[in-house]
């Protein structure tokens, strides 16, 4: 199994930037993607970002093309999540995830899951 530990998140304003970062440890070999999703309060989770673990492939949620990019060193056992221009709407918790599958934009899709890290985008 595979453990996942997300942090950088915090307090921004509007068009303020933050970097998240997830850690991963334990059985990572059968891994495929690594995503990250997120929910605001009353919300239900969504799909944010994701990439393949070995390799260069990226693919992002429509609302955030062109502000996050996602990023990861293997080596590390670790992937990022750059957030720039951030939006009140950007307010949630932000989780780290990893699947073994090939399909990276479903939440059932994934079978590990971090415990989360707050982010909030307020003036």
């Amino acid at each position: 199994q595979v453990q996942l530990v997300e942090s950088g998140g915090g307090l921004v304003q509007p068009g303020g930037s933050l970097r998240l970062s997830c850690e991963a440890s334990g059985r990572t070999f059968n891994t495929y993607y690594m995503g990250w999703f997120r929910q605001a309060p009353g919300k239900e989770r969504e799909f944010v970002a994701a990439i393949k673990w070995i390799g260069i492939s990226t693919y992002y949620a429509d609302s955030v093309k062109g502000r996050f990019t996602i990023s990861r060193d293997t080596a590390k056992n670790t992937v990022y999540l750059q957030m720039n221009s951030l939006k009140p709407a950007d307010t949630a918790v932000y989780y780290c995830a990893a699947t073994r599958g090939t399909n990276y934009y479903t939440e059932v899709s994934y079978n590990s899951w971090g415990q989360g890290t707050q982010v909030t985008v307020s003036s």
